[in-house]
């Protein structure tokens, strides 16, 4: 059974160069992670912290002293010496400070977290074919009970807000709502429901029966790209400035450059092949 999640396949979408070498050669990277990925991570450990301490005693919420002291806990006991700050007017301090007020205006929005969450960092699974599974993790789950429907919560710290348009096209949560409806029922109507936590904004979406089954078949296309790729090419874009990968991309590097252009030339390769149905093209990978 070959398992893919939403991380690896936006990844090929972003950059095949990158998906291989973080994949397939499986290369530990020089940075291990941006100051973004680790303001990310800390957040959302907290926001799980939160309702796991509301499930434990539903008789008291976390006070927001406790909840920034565990932020800042958490923040310190995961900060890495050689993180990356792409932005070079922001300091630490200026990151740790977003988190603050991130957490500071949910409090404000969603005191005393008594909404029906069911569990934290749920994990599931979707097959779609005998042979691939997607996996992933849900931020949250909820259950309203009200209007007898699950909720799919994912926390965002980006510093852009997408339009609506954008999110009713976004594949992550549309692809865990499948696997909520597999569990609980088809019937059951699932909300999509993102917080985009520098804005203090909500964005809410859902998906028909037939948008999920078109969804299903456009994933199982990119996975068969994915699997029949042979040449991973790098993808030149403004995300390469938070790559940790950039110091040995061939676009960056011009020592690899000139290897990888040896390579081709020693592979005698036509860069203007003939197109001829029964000429059986070359497979190779000039990465390697």
């Amino acid at each position: 059974m070959i398992v893919y999640s939403h991380s690896k396949l936006s990844t090929f979408e972003q950059c095949p160069l990158k998906y291989k070498l973080r994949y397939i050669d499986k290369i530990k990277p020089e940075i291990e992670k941006t100051i973004e990925a680790h303001l990310g991570s800390s957040v959302h450990d907290t926001l799980e912290w939160i309702y796991n301490s509301v499930k434990e005693n539903s008789e008291k919420s976390p006070t927001l002293d406790e909840i920034i002291n565990h932020y800042i806990k958490i923040w310190k006991k995961e900060l890495t010496q050689n993180i990356l700050i792409v932005k070079k007017q922001l300091t630490q301090a200026d990151y740790f400070n977003k988190g603050i007020q991130f957490l500071a205006d949910y409090y404000q929005e969603y005191y005393p977290f008594k909404d029906g969450t069911i569990e934290c960092e749920k994990e599931i699974t979707i097959k779609l074919d005998e042979n691939t599974q997607i996996k992933g993790f849900i931020d949250r789950l909820v259950y309203d009970l009200e209007n007898n429907r699950y909720e799919i919560h994912d926390y965002k710290t980006a510093g852009t807000l997408p339009s609506q348009e954008k999110m009713d096209q976004d594949r992550q949560l549309a692809l865990y709502s499948i696997a909520i409806k597999e569990l609980y029922g088809q019937d059951k109507e699932v909300l999509l429901v993102w917080h985009y936590l520098a804005y203090n904004h909500k964005i809410i979406s859902k998906r028909t029966r037939e948008q999920l089954e078109n969804l299903k078949e456009e994933t199982k296309n990119l996975i068969k790209d994915i699997q029949n790729t042979k040449v991973f090419l790098p993808n030149k874009s403004i995300l390469c400035e938070w790559c940790e990968y950039k110091s040995i991309c061939p676009e960056w590097n011009f020592e690899i450059q000139e290897k990888v252009s040896e390579k081709i030339l020693s592979k005698r390769i036509n860069p203007f092949p003939e197109f001829k149905e029964d000429k059986e093209r070359e497979k190779m990978d000039i990465w390697d």
